[in-house]
């Protein structure tokens, strides 16, 4: 199972945006997948509209187990391929601005109630998924921490202007500083979201992220393009809507799950080496 979290501490980069599109992606190639909706605003969950659940990630998280996380899931109007933990405004309450490691663990101790074989999801009526997304909040509480404490790697997203550039910077650190926690933890690459190219002010800020990061800038950015609001506002993935601009970015997508899919089986490789004994 890959679990990935997207954030930025920055609103208004796209998060949401790059969460629906991977969740269209994995759709497209079959993977069985759970959108975690961990932003208060709940756009995750506005968009994808899944169906009533008796309860929401914010009870999920107050008393983690497999009961309340499987009453918190709903299918989305997307299909039976994509779940989600439904959001609710209510999660902010587990915001703390400085958490203790016990809050830090509560994501993760909930999302290690999802079954890894068939056999435990008949047993707790939860479903396998391939895949777990996080749609983080764009700040650095208790929400975002315990995502990064709950996740394999890390999607940094930033648009090209100054303060979505710093945002990202310290999403970074974010990053760098949350691997004391959770040693696994990788950032994925730096995605550019919502790139004009006739900008000169894009283009200065491209090239000073590509100072800054180096190859962990994704070669892949994400044009500006109308077909994004217009196949969340018709509530249909993107790989759905028919227009060049939107085949120009699901490709974008699929690349980035790529990577994902990649990351995890790379990881699993090297886990298997440092079995391996001595000869």
């Amino acid at each position: 199972m890959h679990v990935t979290g997207v954030l930025s501490l920055k609103g208004g980069v796209g998060k949401t945006t790059v969460v629906l599109g991977l969740a269209g992606s994995a759709l497209r190639v079959g993977l069985r997948t759970l959108v975690v909706d961990l932003d208060p605003q709940g756009n995750a969950t506005t968009a994808l509209e899944p169906g009533p659940t008796e309860t929401t990630i914010a009870q999920a998280m107050e008393r983690p187990s497999a009961a309340l996380l499987a009453s918190s899931i709903a299918q989305s109007a997307w299909g039976e391929e994509v779940d989600v933990l439904v959001g609710s405004e209510d999660v902010e309450r587990h915001n703390h601005p400085d958490p203790n490691s016990q809050r830090l663990g509560r994501l993760a101790r909930l999302l290690a109630a999802l079954p890894r074989d068939d056999e435990a999801a008949t047993a707790t009526g939860l479903a396998k998924y391939d895949l777990v997304l996080i749609d983080c909040p764009p700040s650095l509480g208790q929400l975002t921490r315990s995502a990064l404490v709950a996740v394999d790697r890390a999607v940094l997203v930033t648009e090209p202007t100054i303060f979505a550039v710093s945002g990202v910077q310290r999403a970074f650190e974010a990053v760098q500083a949350e691997r004391e926690h959770n040693p696994d933890l990788q950032p994925l690459g730096v995605l550019i979201n919502r790139y004009r190219t006739r900008s000169a002010e894009h283009e200065f800020r491209v090239g000073e992220l590509r100072e800054l990061f180096g190859p962990l800038v994704l070669s892949g950015v994400l044009p500006d393009r109308s077909a994004i609001q217009q196949a969340q506002g018709a509530g249909v993935p993107i790989q759905r809507w028919d227009t060049p601009g939107a085949r120009e970015i699901s490709g974008q997508f699929d690349s980035l799950l790529g990577r994902i899919v990649r990351s995890r089986a790379a990881r699993s490789h090297r886990a298997r080496a440092r079995q391996v004994p001595d000869a």
